[in-house]
């Protein structure tokens, strides 16, 4: 059972009339999905598809998008999840980086997608509503799920770039399984479960702690394309959704929401957290509101979206990624590579069934990240005498100031225990004499008052002289990446703001 899309074959013959996937009033059980996802692959046999050939899917949250993810994993394909959102120029870097023979793109975004692939000179499909659903129906099934081994490649899927162009990280059948079957343990996932996937699929976090840990556990998978606080709670009250899956600025999202007390969202009882740290202000207060447990994780795209995590039947420690799973190892490192000494804050590596297989075509790339046969994660943690470990920070964003070391993330705490403070991000400002100096960009919450002045001092009065934030300038929205993680290296500092 390598190939991971036999997962939806064992679902769809064990539960086969269980709902698997939900959209508005749409409901696909498992034998239609099953079923549908063998069109679905000989639709992209007849346009040159084959085993082993690499296939772009940019497509939001809707049916379509599991339809022919597990579809192409049927014919053996190597699927490329990709933003819709994605520009021209960007969906040919994407294409032609990976050698992709097809993408399918949705139809708001036909476009960009269709000229991406000719300048990539790879073939485009769009999904039109309707019509996409005659050209799967009329495509001959593909009968039998394509042999694959453990460390063939299933998903080729996209950093970031945070730090120069994307790369795209080789993750294998075993990868994919290895994270749904850990997953699925941890949050004790079966049939009874109803996953909310507010999370873009196109995202590692969406693909596999929410999708394919879903259809792994036979549960139901309830779809809604676009994050909108309000819109969320009236699908987890219409569906009685049990669990959800965010990063924390979707949680902050929710419990500011001014309708939520009207929503009865009782029935979720876990919450899963990634993406970024959970401000524990923010953690505290949608236990308190929420009454559901929620536990923080972390992953990356290189390590298949998982690493730690807060297991559900031990302490949990707020502010805390929790322990090793699955069979993960983790050291803390300094720049050459040696273990730090104990309660000292290091880079975190790690090695395990999560990691990827390498960076597609890019061998210097991977023999840079996977030096010494473990993951240089570029994440700055300490681990505590229970052996679970806290991020301190990204190791990039680290602000050297006068010498001093600042962990934005420490900052950011306690701006979030402000009562006026939305959310907040801390970022360094450039200075002529210090290097650097520390700068705070802050939203508010509706209706609440505060100056930079005022929290400025808040920060003075809590943190160490050389930490607190000198540069603080109000903003309506920080920006954020397709899941809803905050875009540091977005943040524009003000010319007024630097001045001072």
């Amino acid at each position: 059972m390598t190939n991971f899309a036999n997962q939806l074959t064992a679902a769809a013959a064990e539960h086969p009339d269980h709902p698997a996937i939900k959209f508005g009033d749409l409901v696909l059980s498992y034998k239609l999905l099953h079923g549908a996802t063998a069109h679905a692959a000989g639709l992209l046999r007849s346009r040159g598809v084959e085993a082993g050939a690499r296939v772009g899917i940019a497509l939001p949250n809707v049916p379509y998008f599991p339809l022919l993810y597990f579809g192409a994993l049927r014919l053996g394909a190597i699927v490329v999840p990709m933003n819709p959102l994605l520009k021209e120029r960007e969906v040919a870097y994407h294409l032609s980086d990976c050698g992709a023979r097809l993408i399918v793109g949705w139809q708001d975004f036909a476009d960009a997608g269709t000229r991406g692939a000719e300048q990539a000179g790879a073939g485009s499909m769009i999904v039109t509503l309707g019509e996409f659903e005659r050209m799967v129906g009329e495509a001959a099934p593909l009968g039998e799920v394509s042999e694959r081994r453990d460390d063939d490649p299933a998903v080729v899927i996209y950093t970031s770039g945070t730090t120069g162009a994307p790369k795209g990280a080789t993750l294998t059948h075993a990868n994919l399984y290895a994270t749904a079957k850990t997953g699925r343990d941890l949050v004790e996932a079966g049939p009874h479960t109803v996953m909310i996937g507010a999370l873009p699929l196109f995202h590692v976090f969406g693909m596999s702690a929410i999708m394919n840990l879903t259809i792994h556990a036979h549960g139901l998978l309830t779809l809604i394309p676009r994050f909108e606080a309000g819109n969320v709670l009236e699908v987890i009250e219409r569906d009685r959704g049990t669990t959800f899956g965010g990063v924390p600025t979707m949680f902050a999202a929710l419990l500011h929401d001014p309708e939520r007390e009207r929503h009865d969202v009782s029935s979720i009882n876990l919450c899963v957290s990634g993406g970024a740290p959970m401000p524990v202000e923010i953690l505290r207060g949608f236990d308190e509101a929420f009454g559901a447990k929620v536990l923080e994780g972390y992953g990356l795209s290189e390590s298949t979206g998982m690493g730690t995590f807060n297991p559900p039947d031990r302490e949990r420690k707020p502010g805390s990624i929790g322990v090793p799973m699955g069979g993960t190892e983790i050291r803390l490192v300094d720049d050459d590579d040696n273990d730090v000494p104990a309660g000292e804050p290091g880079e975190l590596v790690m090695r395990g069934p999560f990691v990827m297989k390498g960076y597609w075509n890019r061998e210097d790339a991977t023999r840079e990240v996977m030096r010494g046969g473990w993951l240089h994660t570029g994440d700055i943690a300490t681990v505590d005498e229970d052996g679970y470990y806290y991020i301190v920070d990204r190791k990039k964003d680290l602000i050297i100031r006068g010498g001093y070391n600042v962990y934005p993330r420490e900052i950011e705490e306690v701006l979030y225990t402000h009562p006026a403070v939305r959310e907040a991000a801390v970022v360094g400002v450039p200075h002529a004499s210090l290097g650097e100096e520390v700068g705070a960009a802050v939203a508010l919450k509706e209706g609440a008052e505060a100056t930079p002045d005022e929290l400025r001092d808040y920060l003075k009065q809590r943190v160490a002289a050389y930490k607190y934030a000198r540069v603080v300038w109000m903003v309506d929205d920080l920006p954020k990446g397709p899941t809803g993680k905050v875009l540091k290296r977005e943040i524009e500092v003000p010319e007024a703001a630097k001045a001072r």
